[in-house]
C-alpha cells in the first residue's frame, strides 16, 4: 500500500511555553522540538502496515527549515521518502497550510504515477489543536475522511477504520483513495535503532517550494494561563508519618 504521512513539528510535550513579548509568537528559545504524538502514532501505523503487506510511506512536513529533524526522524524508523514544504517559521492559519499540503501533495502523485491509497493525519495538532487541516486537506482532494481512528485494516480497494465510542467502536468501510485521522494510542510508536539513525542521514529530502495565500483566519493574541501554584506538605521522613497519611486517605475517601 503506497500511504502518505502527513506530520508536525510542535514543542516537546510537557514544556514550558512562554509567548513572545508581542504575544503573536511562542517564543522557541529554550523549547525541544518533536513530531506530534497523533502524528507519531499515524506514522508508526503506515510502516507496519507496509512491512505486513507491504508498500511504501511517504512523510509529509509543512514548516522552518529545521522541521527536517522531524522527516529525518520519520526516516530512522521507516519511512521511505521524506518531503518538506518550507515555510519561514511564521506561524499560517488552517486554510493556508491544507492549501499548501494539497499542492504537494498532488505533485508528489504525479511524480510517483498513482495517487496515494491512504493519507494519515494525526486527529489534531499538539499545539493548536485545531482538527481542521485533515479535513480541509481531504475536502479539497475530494476524498473521504474519518476522524479520531483507533484501528485500521486494509483492503483490496478499501480500508476498514475503527473510532472509539463510549459504547465500543464505530466501524467505517472507506473506499480507497482515502484520509484518516489517527488517534494516539493506535499504537506503541518504536524508537529508532543505531541502524536507522545513521540511514536517516543518507534518506534524500524533497523540498516543495509551495505558494499559498493566506486563508480567512488571522491569529489575534496568544495568552499563557495564570500559573497555579502549590505547596507541598511534608508528612514525616519516618514511621511516625504514618498516622498523618492514613487520616489523608480518610479524609480522601480512599480507606
Amino acid at each position: 500500500m503506497n500511504i502518505l504521512v502527513c506530520v508536525k513539528r510542535v514543542p516537546a510535550p510537557g514544556s514550558k511555553i512562554n509567548v513572545t513579548d508581542d504575544g503573536l509568537a511562542v517564543d522557541a528559545a529554550h523549547l525541544g522540538f518533536t513530531t506530534s504524538p497523533h502524528e507519531e502514532c499515524a506514522l508508526e501505523e503506515a510502516v507496519q502496515i507496509t512491512e505486513r503487506d507491504g508498500g511504501q510511506v511517504t512523510v509529509l512536513t509543512l514548516g522552518p527549515v529545521e522541521a527536517e529533524e522531524q522527516l529525518r526522524y520519520a526516516a530512522s524508523v521507516g519511512a521511505h521518502k521524506i518531503i518538506l514544504v518550507p515555510t519561514n517559521g511564521s506561524a499560517w492559519d488552517p486554510q493556508r497550510t491544507a492549501a499548501a499540503l494539497t499542492v504537494a501533495i498532488q505533485t508528489a502523485e504525479e511524480t510517483n504515477g498513482e495517487p496515494f491509497e491512504l493519507i494519515l493525519f494525526g486527529n489534531e495538532s499538539a499545539d493548536s489543536g485545531g482538527f481542521q487541516v485533515g479535513v480541509r486537506v481531504a475536502h479539497k482532494l475530494g476524498r473521504p475522511i474519518v476522524n479520531a481512528i483507533k484501528g485500521i485494516d486494509p483492503g483490496d480497494g478499501a480500508v476498514t477504520a475503527r473510532r472509539e465510542i463510549d459504547a465500543g467502536f464505530e466501524v467505517y468501510n472507506v473506499a480507497t483513495p482515502a484520509v484518516l485521522g489517527v488517534k494516539e494510542g493506535i499504537n506503541l510508536p518504536r524508537y529508532p535503532t543505531m541502524k536507522g539513525r545513521l540511514a536517516s542521514k543518507k534518506a534524500e529530502l524533497t523540498n516543495a517550494e509551495i505558494v499559498a495565500e493566506a486563508g480567512g483566519q488571522t491569529l489575534v493574541k496568544l495568552h499563557r494561563p495564570a500559573e497555579q501554584a502549590s505547596n507541598t506538605e511534608i508528612l514525616g521522613t519516618d514511621e511516625s508519618a504514618a498516622g498523618a497519611v492514613v487520616d489523608i486517605l480518610e479524609e480522601i475517601g480512599l480507606c
